[in-house]
């Protein structure tokens, strides 16, 4: 139970980053639309834009992943009953928990290879790469943990069903 309410802290602490990105974010952006009126040169502002738009997407990944907010291919499942579905779902989160502790070993491999090399941006301003690159890391870290949770999850409390409330929302 304490783990289950850690996990679930972990997740909700980065999506609070994720958003506190989102609005930095949103302040680069009118800095940038202010800076453009008054004719200042305030240069590398766009690339800053950038690293916070990345770290918004990728320190969210966990959040929406446990809230069943991704994008999901439910063709199969929609067709599939009982133990079908249950193998279709354990297939999916197993090739999912794969594929995102890879993305996180090689985002962390990256940082480390920033901080090796002394990569710096090619802007004027020649901020090193590690200090963008570690929101990817920590964002996919946070993903992979949240990916292998809930394979878990799935194998512990088998008659669980996750519907997508994907055909409730017309926007």
């Amino acid at each position: 139970m304490m783990l289950r309410r850690s996990l679930d802290k972990l997740y909700d602490i980065a999506a609070v980053l994720a958003a506190m990105f989102l609005v930095a974010l949103l302040g680069m952006v009118l800095l940038t639309i202010v800076s453009r009126e008054l004719q200042w040169a305030l240069t590398g502002i766009d690339g800053y834009a950038g690293y916070f738009m990345a770290a918004c997407g990728f320190l969210s990944l966990a959040h929406t992943f446990k809230k069943n907010e991704h994008i999901r291919v439910t063709l199969f499942l929609g067709l599939a009953r009982g133990r079908g579905r249950f193998w279709i779902e354990a297939w999916a989160l197993g090739a999912s928990a794969f594929l995102s502790a890879l993305f996180a070993a090689f985002s962390v491999r990256l940082v480390m290879q920033s901080i090796e090399f002394n990569d710096v941006s090619t802007s004027m301003d020649a901020t090193p790469l590690w200090i963008p690159q570690l929101s990817m890391a920590v964002g996919t870290v946070i993903f992979a943990i949240a990916v292998i949770d809930e394979l878990v999850m799935h194998f512990r409390h088998p008659h669980r069903v996750h519907e997508s409330g994907e055909a409730l929302r017309h926007e």
